[in-house]
């Protein structure tokens, strides 16, 4: 890596933290979003997680042309676009909400995931390798306290905005005519104009000023690419066996992030809390995920290597997962929240160990692994599923539409369970693969 002084490295390191902040302030309106975009376009629980899809599903489409012009174009003129494409994203909203149309909707979720993706691929490998390899946990949480402090203000604001109320609406739809139902479901949509015009924005200067900012120029370390007689033996990324499992754990770590905050308040919604409530819920999941990434920041690398957090992260996803489904109510929740505690280190920790020795090839692996972030548009309405077909068949069976909802919210957080497996193999002997031969000895 190029030598830059502690000064700049600082002041980069402060600018990448607002870029964190900044997606993470548009990604986790999400948990806002499914309950609310559920009620106006009248959705099932699987539909209403396409919220999650279309956001996540850019990072596979956008992802490795995302990386061909960062190498065209450099990081500070890539950001900018980015951040500019996030603000078409966010006015497409307008013509959304006044067609009260659900595709729409979705593509303007899709466009504002497409300028995140720049965002992410730029800024993940940028501020992985602009200090030491082994501190890379520790600068990656520093962006997660920026990223998920973002999201609490984002869900405090946006619920406050959207899900005001929602209960009282849910009520009169029951009952209302089809003139009045269309127009209060109309004056809903309606709500979110305002503030995705002031959101456009914002993006929209700091798109500009981003071009201005100084950011010192890194480049990763180079590796050894020969044998012992010169020969050259690194060739392709398919020659690292533990970057294609990191790209696996990165996926399933996505989707059970994106469970995790994005279902806490339908879940809520479902076992009966109101929305006044329940719209509070992914902050808690969000404020225990700070909490976490403050101890990393900590602890790594000085008391805490960074396998060994991954370790301890997969292992408490799994028993915070068997807790969900073991108990019930507001503890459920708490379980559900806890799962931020778990979260938190999982993405600090991977992007370094898969990075780790890939030399030239960086820049393509940081690419990989932001497609991983798929994993986001994949699983989250995987669960929506599972709920609609427990709820389905508990109500076959006799059971209340409502107690059969709340059951099958619960019991189909199983899906957690398989994603944090893959991600404690990853801790324990995945990070390691560096070579296939490594993998037969």
């Amino acid at each position: 890596m190029t030598q830059t002084s502690k000064s700049s490295n600082v002041v980069a390191i402060a600018i990448i933290a607002g870029l964190f902040a900044i997606f993470g302030f548009v990604t986790w309106i999400n948990g806002t979003l499914i309950p609310f975009m559920k009620t106006i376009n009248e959705l099932t629980e699987a539909q209403s997680y396409l919220v999650a899809s279309a956001s996540y599903i850019s990072f596979v489409v956008m992802a490795l042309p995302a990386s061909y012009l960062l190498n065209k174009i450099g990081y500070r003129r890539g950001m900018s676009v980015g951040l500019i494409i996030m603000a078409i994203g966010a006015l497409v909203f307008i013509p959304a909400a006044e067609a009260r149309t659900y595709g729409v909707f979705l593509l303007a979720i899709f466009i504002q995931g497409l300028g995140m993706t720049i965002l992410q691929t730029a800024a993940n490998p940028y501020i992985t390798i602009l200090g030491p390899i082994e501190s890379g946990a520790k600068r990656i949480a520093i962006m997660g306290i920026s990223n998920k402090g973002a999201g609490i203000i984002a869900n405090i604001v946006f619920g406050s905005i959207l899900l005001s109320g929602i209960d009282d609406v849910k009520d009169k739809l029951a009952t209302a005519s089809v003139e009045e139902k269309e127009g209060m479901l109309n004056a809903m949509a309606d709500s979110v104009v305002a503030p995705y015009v002031v959101m456009a924005i914002v993006l929209l200067v700091f798109g500009l000023l981003i071009r201005k900012a100084p950011l010192p120029h890194v480049e990763a370390d180079p590796i050894d690419e020969t044998d012992t007689e010169g020969a050259v033996t690194k060739t392709n990324i398919f020659q690292f066996p533990h970057l294609w499992l990191g790209v696996l754990t990165l996926f399933v770590y996505v989707g059970a992030e994106v469970i995790a905050g994005d279902s806490i308040i339908a879940y809520g919604l479902s076992l009966g809390f109101p929305a006044d409530e329940a719209k509070f819920f992914t902050p808690f999941t969000l404020a225990a995920m700070i909490t976490m990434y403050a101890l990393g920041v900590f602890l790594i690398p000085k008391y805490l290597k960074q396998d060994t957090a991954l370790k301890i992260s997969a292992a408490l996803g799994i028993i915070f997962s068997v807790c969900i489904l073991v108990t019930t109510g507001f503890t459920s929740v708490l379980f559900v929240a806890a799962l931020g505690i778990a979260n938190a280190l999982v993405w600090p920790a991977v992007w370094p160990l898969t990075l780790e020795g890939l030399g030239k090839f960086t820049k393509t692996a940081s690419a990989l692994l932001v497609m991983a972030i798929a994993g986001g548009a994949i699983i989250p309405p995987l669960y929506g599923r599972l709920v609609d077909g427990g709820t389905h068949e508990l109500v076959a069976r006799g059971m209340s539409e409502t107690e059969a909802l709340a059951s099958a919210s619960t019991s189909s957080y199983w899906i957690l369970i398989p994603c944090y497996a893959i991600i404690l193999f990853f801790a324990l002997w995945g990070h390691n693969m560096k070579s296939w031969t490594k993998i037969k000895n």
